[in-house]
């Protein structure tokens, strides 16, 4: 039987992070976060994974075509959160603040160096 939950999945980014790509053919570049589809793990970039659509001329535009361009989504998996204060990508970890409410942090690597 089908495990059937309406629980969308929690992602470690959201609209308006900026990110870095860190697999695939666009690794190294950075981009802001437009749009996140939490059911597919996906998220659009901006300026990352152009994609063309070609249109036909119309009745509307009889002279010439066009070629439309827009973002395609990626992976999140393949995607990085940077850190603001030093400007590199981290993890992101999420723990309760003093209301109760979860808040997010950046992870360093000084804590696995104290062990």
């Amino acid at each position: 039987m089908e495990n059937k939950s309406n629980k969308k999945p929690k992602l470690h980014l959201k609209k308006g992070d900026k990110v870095r790509v860190i697999a695939g053919n666009a690794k190294g570049e950075e981009g802001v976060v437009m749009q996140v589809f939490p059911e597919k793990l996906r998220a659009t970039v901006e300026g990352i994974n152009i994609q063309y659509k070609h249109r036909k001329p119309s009745a509307a535009n009889p002279q010439a075509g066009e070629r439309i361009e827009k973002e395609g989504p990626i992976h999140i998996s393949n995607l990085m959160v940077i850190d603001p204060a030093s400007g590199e990508p981290r993890r992101v970890g999420r723990r309760r603040n003093e209301n109760g409410k979860l808040e997010r942090y950046f992870k360093t690597h000084s804590s696995k160096q104290n062990k």
